[in-house]
């Protein structure tokens, strides 16, 4: 049973870790739109091309299938085919509204399936959002954040020294969050003495411990990383599998149908809480605060911000959360879907409905005051692009996006560098 456990654990960090790429497969299926930038206007036609790679070299006479549609909607082409040739070509008329087109293409070699895609956007800078502002937005999370300055802190520090370097100490600190409970992570501090500025991390999906982020914290920054559960991070990898399996598993769907018991309330403001205890660290600067994350972090990155004027940058990697009610308009809409066909029918409420509008990123996206980084790809299926573009386009605050087009929901090596090189300069290292 704890090989069941941590082998479960083990997977699910493999598949949410945000800089975390694909295992190779030893076929490649490689599909590629026409335009180099991956782009099309209103209308325009598209031709997809797809190349099956054995050791570098194209193969032939290989079973092949394909769906075609708007990302995350039923295909609106499909066909099954031998590949008698290096490559085969896939024609598309393009799209009417903006928004972006899908090719999937799967190779059947050996037994085996193997899987490839590429996405074509149509005007993505014009996507509008479907999420609608509640008219009490802004006063409801005031409110809650006046709730939750009410709380005392209440922080401890406990030091890693297995976890510390020559430069760098390390601590497992918890605090008190909104809820009656406790807010948990793993803070890093610079040893020399000195003014430091600081960078928030916020965690991606899951329930799993971690490990802070030392590295950049010997560059000059105090960091702290955060589990949003509730529980302690520094626990053995097999109680957090154990908790993903049973009380945590579905977490982001627990009392959706209430705003103020929603689980993600806790969240958000316990990204604020964290906030608190940067800015009580005597090593802090007193000025240059940052948060980054990926996709619920990615999310939870631009909520911070929105909420928190002490915040001076950010940089978000493929928000989840993001225009949850797109399906309703017939396109994707964003992590966890909520609304598409396999959910709908339990989530598609006037309750739900209203949850959701005081929880959807481009609601605070919109609120926004400082300048930002934000990064994707087009080929992300967890997150699709078409809500990463809801939101950036409503962005009014100065802002920069990195696309990686071919990456899905993970990142280059390059990527990550950019925009922690961003990030850096903005802080003033």
């Amino acid at each position: 049973m704890r090989f069941i456990y941590l082998w479960a654990f083990l997977l699910f960090v493999i598949v949410f870790r945000v800089t975390a790429q694909p295992s190779e497969q030893f076929i490649k299926v490689i599909v590629a739109p026409d335009h180099e930038n991956w782009e099309y206007k209103l209308n325009e036609p598209v031709k997809f091309t797809v190349t099956i790679l054995q050791n570098g070299n194209p193969l032939k006479n290989i079973p092949l299938r394909y769906e075609l549609g708007p990302e995350k909607m039923p295909a609106l082409k499909k066909d099954s085919l031998l590949l008698t040739s290096a490559s085969y070509t896939v024609k598309s008329e393009g799209m009417k509204q903006p928004g972006f087109l899908r090719l999937t293409a799967y190779a059947y070699v050996n037994g085996k399936a193997y899987k490839g895609l590429a996405t074509a956007g149509f005007t993505p800078e014009q996507i509008e959002p479907t999420a609608q502002l509640p008219n009490d937005f802004v006063a409801f999370w005031d409110q809650a954040k006046k709730e939750l300055a009410g709380i005392p802190l209440d922080a401890k520090m406990t030091l890693l020294p297995e976890r510390c370097t020559e430069k760098v100490n390390v601590y497992h600190v918890n605090m008190q969050n909104y809820g009656n409970s406790r807010l948990y992570g793993i803070l890093c501090i610079p040893k020399a003495a000195g003014k430091y500025p600081a960078i928030l991390r916020v965690p991606g999906a899951g329930v799993r411990p971690y490990n802070g982020d030392i590295a950049t914290a010997e560059k000059g920054f105090i960091t702290l990383e955060i589990g949003i559960h509730g529980i302690p991070v520094n626990m053995d990898p097999e109680l957090y599998a154990s908790l993903r399996l049973g009380g945590l598993g579905n977490y982001f769907n627990y009392n959706l149908d209430n705003r103020d018991r929603f689980y993600y309330k806790r969240v958000y403001l316990g990204c604020v809480r964290a906030n608190d205890f940067i800015t009580s660290l005597p090593q802090f600067d007193g000025e240059q605060l940052a948060v980054i994350g990926g996709s619920q972090g990615g999310a939870l990155a631009i909520v911070t911000a929105s909420l928190d004027a002490r915040v001076k940058f950010l940089a978000s990697y493929y928000p989840a959360l993001s225009d949850l009610t797109g399906y309703l308009k017939g396109r994707a809409g964003g992590w966890p879907h909520y609304l598409d066909s396999a959910s709908r029918e339990v989530n598609n409420t006037k309750e739900k409905l209203q949850t959701m509008g005081y929880y959807d990123v481009v609601n605070f996206a919109r609120q926004l005051k400082v300048p930002g980084i934000y990064s994707w790809g087009f080929n992300d299926e967890t997150c699709p692009p078409t809500s990463l573009y809801a939101v950036y386009n409503v962005i009014q605050s100065p802002k920069e996006l990195y696309l990686a087009l071919e990456t899905g929901h993970w990142t280059y090596k390059e990527q990550n560098e950019a925009v922690g090189e961003w990030l850096e300069k903005k802080l003033g290292k």
